[in-house]
């Protein structure tokens, strides 16, 4: 991801709490008052804004300010876990009790003092906070990506633009000593035009951010582009033909392939899928699945990338993760609870929508490492194919069947690129993708930095990426 100019030292860590370290510690005794193996406190302040323009109007703004205070016990494989909003002592002793409900012995000591270990430098320093900048500013940002949209062509009918941002600071605090803070900037801009044409409608999105601030849409994507962007994409549609269908050569299109990878391959390496068995590839560690072109890494300390963090929601400070190495199983993505069940260093890949909820493993900036191959090379090596120019979202099951959605496509006649494609949908497996990965690009690139992952209820931002990758037989749904 490009790295923006003059960026500076981290945000400085202001406390939104009221708590003291002794009242952090008093906490972790009622956590441990009924026994457990381990006891941890997560406080987090978010401040948030929301900015959308429709109908050539601002037309919803809001801010939003949330607090509170997550404590979880662990004992063996359970989890007990309480949560407030209210941060007066009383309040927070209750959630704490709340959790250690769970757990059953004798009393276990908190620490009598907390460390503070030494910080790396941030990944995720910010010229400013977006949630300090005027509102006007941003709103200012949505009108040109709105605008840009709008006068890009006279096919387009509707747009809408919208901006989020938010800063959030947390603290964590546990039964081994630890005690550590981080402050995560965050905002995404984003757009969507509807193009017409007769009776039919298509629609094109766009979008970009990350863990920074306003610099991001001067230095790396302006929102100009983002207008006009979401809106060759709605105009290029209305043009689309019908998806063929059948089984052929596939090409994914650099950055935006990534979410296939994520979806189809990434979710089935977190740990707690593995230790439960439910994931196809519990079995495989050291096992080869795929081509040698296969190298899958999630690395959370991308700078800036929107799925990045100085420190996982457990305080653990994470790594780059090797998951697959030349087509064979090396890592998994492990949170404190599956690392200590099956034995397992800790990745730092523990994490939770907020406050409210526990920590479990997810990705953070999951992606296929560059290979040898020129773009050019790989759609010269296809005489008939279909090339994913961007992928709307899917369904992945525990088996590694999967559907995806393709927003925007084009045929591969002879080596080149042609008529843009509607209405396609990719099917296979997991393991199908990897075993038929033949060609991987030198062209590494991430998604639009917009992503956001769902898992067991909680959402929390992600990215990913990838080169142009060649898979050498796929089954499209479309139309014979």
């Amino acid at each position: 991801m490009a790295r923006m100019r003059n960026v500076p030292e981290p945000l400085p860590f202001i406390n939104h709490f009221g708590l003291s370290e002794e009242d952090l510690r008093t906490t972790l005794v009622f956590a441990l008052s009924r026994g457990g193996d381990f006891a941890e406190t997560f406080l987090e302040y978010r401040a948030s804004d929301y900015i959308h323009m429709e109908d050539d109007i601002i037309k919803e703004t809001a801010e939003t300010i949330g607090v509170g205070m997550g404590i979880r016990v662990l004992s063996g494989d359970k989890t007990g876990f309480g949560y407030t909003n209210d941060l007066s002592l009383e309040k927070i002793q209750k959630a704490a009790l709340t959790a250690a409900s769970i757990a059953s012995g004798k009393f276990k000591s908190a620490p009598l003092r907390f460390r503070h270990p030494s910080r790396r430098p941030s990944c995720c320093p910010v010229l400013r906070p977006a949630h300090m900048a005027s509102m006007g500013k941003k709103i200012a940002l949505v009108r040109e990506a709105y605008g840009a949209a709008k006068s890009f062509d006279l096919k387009i009918l509707k747009v809408k633009a919208s901006l989020q941002d938010s800063v959030q600071y947390v603290v964590v605090a546990n039964s081994e000593g630890l005690l550590v803070r981080d402050v995560r900037p965050m905002v995404r801009l984003t757009c969507i035009a509807i193009a017409g044409k007769d009776s039919r409608r298509e629609s094109g999105y766009w979008g970009g951010g990350g863990r920074a601030g306003l610099e991001v849409f001067k230095d790396v994507l302006t929102p100009r582009r983002i207008g006009e962007e979401a809106a060759r994409e709605a105009v290029l549609l209305l043009d689309a033909v019908d998806a063929p269908a059948g089984e052929m050569p596939i090409v994914l299109s650099p950055g935006h392939g990534g979410v296939l990878i994520h979806e189809a391959v990434g979710h089935l390496l977190e740990a707690d899928f593995n230790r439960k068995k439910t994931s196809i590839f519990w079995n495989k560690m050291g096992k080869k699945v795929g081509t040698e072109q296969v190298t899958i890494y999630d690395d959370p300390t991308i700078p800036h990338s929107r799925g990045s963090y100085d420190i996982d929601d457990e305080g653990t400070i994470p790594r780059k993760t090797l998951l697959i190495e030349k087509g064979v199983v090396r890592g998994l993505l492990q949170d404190r609870l599956s690392a200590g069940l099956m034995k397992r260093p800790l990745t730092g890949h523990g994490r939770r929508q907020d406050f409210s909820h526990w920590p479990i493993p997810r990705m953070a900036n999951t992606y296929i490492d560059r290979g040898e191959y020129a773009r050019d090379e790989i759609l010269a090596s296809v005489r008939k194919g279909f090339y994913v120019e961007s992928l709307q979202g899917g369904q992945v099951e525990d088996s590694g069947k999967f559907t995806f959605s393709v927003s925007l496509g084009r045929l591969i006649e002879d080596g080149k690129l042609t008529a843009p494609v509607k209405q396609a949908t990719l099917i296979g497996t997991n393991i199908d993708i990897l075993k038929n990965l033949s060609m991987v690009g030198s062209d590494l690139a991430f998604g639009l930095q917009t992503g956001t992952c769902s898992k067991e209820g909680q959402d929390v931002p992600v990215n990913d990426g990838c080169p142009t990758m060649k898979i050498s037989r796929m089954t499209v749904g479309g139309q014979r």
